[in-house]
């Protein structure tokens, strides 16, 4: 049997305040029952908007869809995501990703959960480290 989810039949959600930092919105695309474990969300940042400092068990795949984004892993300066980037970060690296500071950015989050969890989430990235300057590639 094949799910179909009709475009526009799931809402979507406002991000939860706990992870993440401005205006961001969550659009499901999978949420795989077992035994497959992934994972899919469109998540859409808002300037200035992003991630609580975070780590995926099994790691996380990010595909920039539009706009112009940051990530950065604890202890470096932030890199830009343009669209059509693909990240992949390791299992257990702490990581935070959202948009620019005047651009939206919208990109798809890919992970699998382990034990019932996806992520582990830390606290908030401050200003200091959302605003340091990007490295170059």
């Amino acid at each position: 049997m094949i799910d179909l989810y009709p475009a526009g039949s799931r809402p979507s959600r406002k991000a939860p305040t706990q992870w993440f930092t401005g205006d961001v919105w969550l659009d499901p695309i999978i949420d795989a029952p077992a035994p497959a474990r992934v994972s899919a969300l469109r998540v859409s940042f808002a300037p200035s908007a992003r991630t609580a400092w975070h780590s995926h068990p099994l790691g996380q795949t990010l595909q920039v869809i539009s706009g112009l984004g940051l990530i950065a892993l604890r202890d470096e300066a932030p890199r830009l995501m343009r669209p059509g980037d693909t990240l992949w970060i390791p299992p257990g690296v702490e990581h935070w990703h959202g948009a620019a500071p005047d651009t939206a950015m919208v990109h798809l989050a890919i992970q699998e959960g382990l034990d019932g969890s996806a992520a582990e989430w830390l606290e908030h990235v401050s200003d200091t480290d959302y605003l340091r300057p990007t490295k170059s590639d």
